[in-house]
């Protein structure tokens, strides 16, 4: 019983002095200013990467109302002005 009793408080120190010294650790890097600045380097990539999605995409947006717009011409229909959309058809499907 006694044996038991000190298992379980030697387990108990031992993981108090694990926490506290990961503690310490963690408290000294962030004012180091390490955990900070791998964290804004990260971000930074992050919007790097954020930009290029967005340009890879406003320029297929772009290629494809290209596109449409010279299909529509091969058959014969008039390509409504950027922003209007296709409203009022004045032709039957």
């Amino acid at each position: 019983m006694i044996a038991t009793l000190l298992t379980r408080v030697g387990s108990t120190v031992l993981t108090g002095f694990v926490g506290a010294v990961a503690y310490d650790g963690a408290k000294k890097a962030v004012g180091d200013g390490t955990a900070r600045d791998g964290a804004v380097s990260a971000l930074a990539w992050g919007l790097r990467g954020k930009r290029r999605l967005e340009t890879g995409a406003e320029h297929v947006r772009l290629v494809t109302g290209d596109l449409v717009a010279e299909a529509r011409e091969r058959v014969g229909e008039q390509a409504p002005p950027p922003g209007t959309g296709d409203v009022g058809h004045d032709h039957d499907h």
